[in-house]
């Protein structure tokens, strides 16, 4: 649908009204940097804090840096844009006063939203309305995958090794908070209260006694008023496996990655994953024997099938000290900037950041829409 016959028009949504406003822009600048050009024409299309949907300039998107120590945000000020299903597939429109201009043909969406309204099926829902093809996972499993909750509950079912936790409701709290702390107080201390349907590590409070219980659930409930507490994982090493759809078989598995906090009781927190001076190091690949990677790839794998996952995503997991693996989540839209452990460790796999991206797009245009 592209103007240009040998390009694929890809439209890049990004900001939102999460939380995670600005990490989404800095996925997107970095995603626009690196896209090939020459198989490849972006649209930019951001959503402002507010919810407005703005036409961005490639130019300006591409600008999108971590600056002075400012993450970068949509301005408002922007062209409005209007997302349509046209009579040869999608596009995106120019909204000025009543009138609609500047009609563009898109290929594919890559979202590159995260958190709520964004990674949880809202805008996914949306596309498969509009006839959008877009990449990564589908209503379904991005809804699952973004709930803390429901995620750990599909994830038991299947069979899969999830640690102990709590979830708190707001109703569960609103009219009975003394058992809603009984039921956190089953778990061994320390505990991570985070936002159930949050991202980024944006509200996660450790929690070591029972006595910062409390203050640790409201702060966690200024971002999601619906809660997860989770019984800590003491002394293991925190791994990762970035895994991609095949069309015509199992999924892919990267090499894994560790997480190596430098503070022995640290956590990789919204400052250690996108603001670091040093508190982190990422180690990609991980150093592990053989023998647990094949584990932990095995297992990631297995994670993503059992999550009906479709595109990417970035499977967390635990190793105790005995080297058994847990899953800590499955992450549908995982950071992706060039220096996010997603694509740092497919590059150790022998696939770099361009044709990373070309490769999803690729998936995008090749899964069918509707029901499948």
């Amino acid at each position: 649908m592209s103007n240009h016959p040998n390009r694929v028009r890809v439209a890049l949504v990004f900001g939102g009204v999460s939380s995670e406003h600005e990490i989404s822009c800095l996925t997107a600048g970095s995603a626009s940097r690196a896209i090939d050009a020459e198989r490849f024409e972006v649209v930019g299309i951001g959503i402002t804090a507010d919810g407005t949907w703005v036409r961005i300039a490639p130019e300006e998107l591409a600008s999108y840096e971590v600056i002075d120590g400012q993450l970068p945000r949509v301005a408002a000020d922007r062209p409005e844009a209007v997302l349509l299903r046209g009579a040869n597939g999608a596009e995106v429109a120019t909204r000025v006063g009543d009138k609609l201009c500047d009609i563009t043909g898109i290929d594919a969406a890559f979202a590159l939203l995260h958190g709520p309204w964004g990674e949880d099926g809202t805008i996914q829902g949306l596309f498969e309305m509009l006839g959008v093809r877009y990449v990564g996972a589908g209503v379904a499993a991005s809804a699952i995958g973004m709930d803390k909750d429901l995620m750990k509950r599909a994830m038991a079912a299947a069979g899969l090794p999830v640690g102990p936790w709590v979830a708190i409701t707001p109703a569960q709290w609103r009219d009975d908070r003394v058992g809603s702390l009984a039921r956190v107080g089953e778990l061994t201390f320390p505990v991570f209260v985070k936002p159930a349907r949050g991202g980024s590590s944006i509200g996660i409070v450790r929690v070591d006694n029972p006595s910062g219980l409390e203050a640790a659930i409201l702060e966690a409930q200024q971002f999601d008023p619906k809660i997860v507490v989770e019984q800590g994982f003491v002394g293991v090493r925190e791994i990762e496996v970035s895994v991609l759809q095949d069309l015509d078989g199992p999924p892919r598995v990267s090499l894994p990655g560790e997480v190596l906090m430098h503070t022995p009781d640290a956590f990789y927190d919204f400052d250690a994953k996108y603001l670091p001076e040093e508190q982190v190091t990422l180690q990609v690949p991980a150093d592990v024997t053989p023998e647990l990677q094949a584990v932990v790839q095995e297992l990631a794998g297995r994670t993503f099938c059992a999550m009906a996952v479709e595109g990417l995503a970035r499977v967390d997991l635990f190793v105790d000290a005995d080297g058994v693996p847990w899953v800590n989540e499955l992450n549908t839209m995982p950071g992706f900037t060039r220096t996010s452990m997603f694509p740092m460790m497919w590059a150790a796999s022998g696939l770099q950041y361009p044709e990373l991206i070309a490769t999803l797009v690729e998936l995008a245009l090749a899964r069918p829409m509707g029901l499948r």
